[in-house]
């Protein structure tokens, strides 16, 4: 089973930036309760995607630099990073739907899955 992978400071460059696959990063705040709310729906687009991409979480409130540099103002924020670019960005609690069609448009369509 796949699973979010926590990423901060010291592992962002790597795990998100670096990625041969997109990555779907979750900004997060632990009193946010629609942050919360998604955790199910990031562990099943985790495991759908698994082989294709991943899914990240990062704590926006023990990783302000990373905040700041990405102008997370909100959460939670779905920024979707390709090549280590970020490429699409969604504010707020998201469904399944919403969040596989971010990857999909990333991979072009190519074994898209769903969730």
């Amino acid at each position: 089973m796949s699973s979010p992978v926590r990423v901060n400071a010291a592992t962002f460059d790597e795990l998100v930036l670096a990625s041969e696959v997109p990555v779907l990063v979750d900004f997060w705040a632990s009193s946010c309760a629609p942050c919360k709310a998604v955790d199910p729906i990031l562990e099943r687009v985790a495991e759908t995607y698994a082989k294709r991409a991943r899914v990240a979480k990062l704590q926006v409130d023990q990783n302000p630099g990373i905040r700041s540099r990405y102008e997370i103002q909100g959460v939670p924020t779905f920024v979707l990073f390709v090549g280590g670019e970020p490429v699409a960005r969604e504010v707020g609690a998201r469904s399944d739907g919403d969040l596989a069609a971010m990857l999909d448009a990333a991979l072009g369509g190519r074994e898209a899955g769903r969730v």
